[in-house]
């Protein structure tokens, strides 16, 4: 009776469907199961309701037989729980999530959202292998599967020790459509000593690999080299490291570990030496093959292959243990081809990643028509973020990211609805919608690669600090023939070091760069100075990569009190400059020198002004400026309130004494005027729509820039201007830098510079072809000298 009870496939229920996702109205959830009952009854042959209308001895003998058939359908030994196998499946965006899908009775089925729970949710990721689960989500978030419905209404306590072990209405006994198929997000650590067991015969097809750990066992030849590229695959499965049979590995097999550990590709090895040290080695194989189709992110993602019969030392007669070599990106090249790098005129690149805070993450742009723009996130997933990391340089994707996690992006949406096989040599190869009606910047797709094991951060450590995000900076460097640790000379410490210093510890941004650390006390053995005269762009893997001294150290400050220190944060904002509105608003106003004295004081004239005559005009050109914050974080000044600069004569405190330069350059770049504004009040003047103004400057209130807010610095204000009083007629480039001190930690320094070109004629000047550093190719930014990199003359 129970058996066809599980078996049962019920018509389309009639019961009105839930109201909130997720929850059902217990007289609806009663009704929807009564309704179960009254199918069953029919299915079993019993008498109609209406014949047993008038016979009160017979209702009470249905209803007495069909509560033991609903008690015996539902309670599930727990003794003996239904066989089932589980996968995680769908459109993923990281290998530890998916539509939670069950092998049963032979078939592959999915589980409805109808009363599940993040209990549920913690049952299914500890039978796969994970410590627990993050969030669960219901309607198909990563499609809708097919086949059949096997749970639905399931109720789990949490101690289950598989999904079998919740209670359900009964396998296949379900009312949902695969509209309403769950999935869940499980942690990305792996359980202790967990170990795959094949509960079921016959099912090889379509479960996927599930272990431990994996990993690359180099030869002795090889661990010295970095990054390790060739090695021994092990795979770790109950507590212990087992080794691979060859006999039905694949290069595509080879292609998906090769991403796994941050290469973009495999390559052919000699087979000769690893066949000599496997026949010393002793012999401890994985009882299963692999089958991957090679355009998988992760080693999980793989199907399992035949099972391999244990024989002890016979075991894979006919092969050997696997070994996978792999082809590192350019950035990660051994050090021998340096030359060749360096020889190497890099190619102008189709695809690249901005925003983010380590190396291998960051918003996607993508170059068309010499114009970068974004990637709209709608169908974005791990196999076209794992085409992204590939075409870089680095491995297969970790994460593929959405809602413009990593910050918003400028200029246009390029691409929409991108579809990937995952064997495409760039994005711009795989199908997408080139009409993005509907998207805008806050649905800019990002990624985060897998990178290979450089040890970069074995080589720096903070020392001191009240948490591990924030301390003196101290490395690793050689001394009388040994490596010893030591500290950093403050001078010329900035926030461009500070960036490259958390980058390498994985710690994200800099918030700030400190020139005394005296509060911090590090390790006494590491107060010598080992690193001084230390300049960076920003864009360096490693502090040693960065101009310094070497074993020349110059620090007439000394160590100690005057270490170089960093903080570092996950987040930052990003400041871009509205080139629209710069344009638009540009125009002359010659103005007397009486009505000029506060500016005068705060040196917003050309030197030639402290000569003129009080009643003489000066020539300004003016503009509004419109500065959005398009990062992850609040901007707020550097400086506390305390230590604002209050100024008489225009009545106001200074955030950033220097907030902004103003210069009006020659076509080959020299300065002939320049201004430069002050950030006497950064405010939220306009947010995006659902965003709240925090910062206001009223009563000497708190300043700063909301993310998706700006602030706008009008163009009757004082020193809003360039005084070009003494400018000859002619053509000009016209150039806006914002925070050009790197005073302010930021995600992104290459957006903050604008230029346009100009024509004045003596009376009248025209602004036009106005631009973002950055949102053009490099053949289109070479017209405009020094817009390639924002490194200024103070640097």
């Amino acid at each position: 009776m129970c058996q066809k009870c599980q078996v049962l496939k019920p018509r389309e229920a009639t019961v009105s469907r839930k109201v909130v996702v997720g929850w059902k109205p217990q007289s609806q959830r009663l009704g929807k199961r009564l309704l179960l009952v009254l199918r069953l009854s029919k299915s079993l042959s019993f008498p109609s309701l209406s014949c047993i209308m008038l016979r009160p001895v017979a209702i009470h003998c249905l209803l007495s037989t069909l509560l033991c058939m609903w008690a015996l359908c539902n309670g599930q030994s727990p003794s003996s729980p239904p066989v089932i196998q589980l996968r995680l499946a769908g459109e993923k965006r990281k290998h530890y999530e998916g539509r939670v899908e069950v092998f049963y009775n032979g078939e592959w089925g999915t589980v409805c959202d109808d009363d599940f729970s993040i209990t549920a949710a913690q049952v299914v990721c500890r039978e796969l292998g994970f410590m627990n689960a993050e969030s669960w989500s219901p309607s198909a978030k990563y499609g809708s599967g097919e086949g059949r419905i096997w749970l639905d209404n399931l109720h789990c306590t949490g101690g289950e020790k598989t999904l079998a072990q919740c209670h359900s209405n009964g396998f296949g006994v379900s009312d949902c459509k695969h509209s309403e198929d769950v999935g869940v997000v499980c942690t990305q650590k792996r359980i202790p000593g967990f170990k795959f067991i094949q509960n079921q015969a016959n099912n090889d097809e379509g479960l996927t690999v599930q272990v431990e750990d994996v990993r690359l066992r180099a030869t002795y030849s090889q661990r010295k080299r970095i990054p390790i590229t060739e090695g021994f695959l092990e795979v770790k499965d109950g507590g212990k490291w087992r080794q691979i049979c060859n006999e039905e590995w694949t290069e595509k097999n080879s292609r998906v570990i090769c991403g796994m550990y941050g290469f973009p590709g495999e390559k052919r090895f000699n087979p000769r030496p690893y066949k000599l040290l496997a026949t010393r080695r002793k012999k401890n194989f994985w009882g299963f093959s692999v089958n991957c189709t090679g355009n998988e992110a992760d080693l999980s993602d793989c199907k399992m292959g035949g099972e391999i019969k244990q024989k002890g030392n016979s075991t894979c007669e006919q092969g050997m243990p696997v070994v996978v070599s792999c082809v590192p990106g350019r950035a990660f090249a051994p050090s021998v081809s340096a030359g060749y790098r360096k020889a190497y005129r890099l190619e102008q690149p189709l695809v690249r990643l901005r925003g983010g805070a380590m190396i291998g993450e960051g918003r996607v742009e993508v170059l068309k028509n010499g114009e970068w723009g974004t990637v709209c996130d709608d169908n974005w997933n791990i196999r076209a973020a794992t085409v992204v990391c590939r075409e870089l340089g680095f491995g297969s994707a970790k994460e593929a990211l959405t809602g413009a996690r990593l910050g918003q992006g400028i200029g246009p949406v390029h691409m929409n609805e991108v579809e990937c096989s995952g064997f495409e040599k760039s994005l711009t190869e795989c199908y997408f919608n080139r009409d993005a009606v509907g998207c805008s910047h806050e649905e800019d797709a990002a990624v985060r690669c897998n990178v290979p094991a450089m040890g970069f951060n074995k080589r720096l450590r903070l020392n001191g600090g009240r948490n591990p995000y924030e301390g003196r900076v101290e490395v690793l460097a050689e001394k009388n023939g040994s490596m010893v640790w030591g500290t950093v000379c403050s001078d010329s410490w900035g926030t461009m070091e500070a960036m490259v210093v958390c980058r390498q510890l994985g710690l994200g941004f800099a918030s700030h760069a400190f020139q005394e650390t005296w509060y911090w006390q590090g390790d006494a053995s590491a107060d010598a100075v080992v690193m001084s005269g230390v300049r960076c762009s920003g864009t360096e893997l490693t502090l040693d990569q960065c101009l310094h001294h070497g074993k020349h150290i110059l620090c007439p400050k000394g160590g100690g009190r005057f270490a170089a220190g960093v903080s570092c944060t996950q987040t930052a904002p990003d400041l871009v400059l509205s080139a629209q509105a710069v344009e638009q608003t540009t125009y002359l106003e010659d103005r007397p020198m009486y009505a000029l004295q506060c500016a005068h004081e705060e040196h917003c004239l050309s030197s030639t002004a402290d000569k003129a005559d009080p009643s003489s005009y000066r020539r300004l050109l003016r503009f509004s400026s419109q500065i959005h914050n398009n990062g992850q974080s609040d901007f707020r000044p550097r400086a506390a309130h305390h230590s604002w600069i209050w100024h008489e004569c225009h009545r106001h405190y200074h955030s950033m004494e220097v907030f902004t330069h103003y210069d009006l350059l020659t076509l080959n770049g020299t300065k002939v005027a320049d201004g430069h504004k002050a950030s006497f009040c950064l405010e939220d003047t306009h947010c995006d729509e659902g965003i709240q103004k925090r910062y206001a400057c009223a009563n000497f209130g708190a300043q700063g820039i909301t993310v998706g807010c700006w602030d706008t610095y009008r163009h009757d204000i004082d020193c809003q201007w360039i005084d070009i009083t003494d400018l000859k007629p002619g053509d000009y480039i016209f150039q806006v830098v914002i925070n050009p001190n790197y005073e302010v930690a930021e995600s992104d320094y290459t957006n903050n510079i604008m230029r346009c070109r100009s024509r004045y004629d003596g009376q009248r000047i025209w602004t036009y072809n106005c631009y973002i550093g950055g949102s053009r190719s490099t053949e289109t930014e070479e017209m405009f000298p020094g817009l390639l990199t924002n490194q200024l003359s103070h640097r």
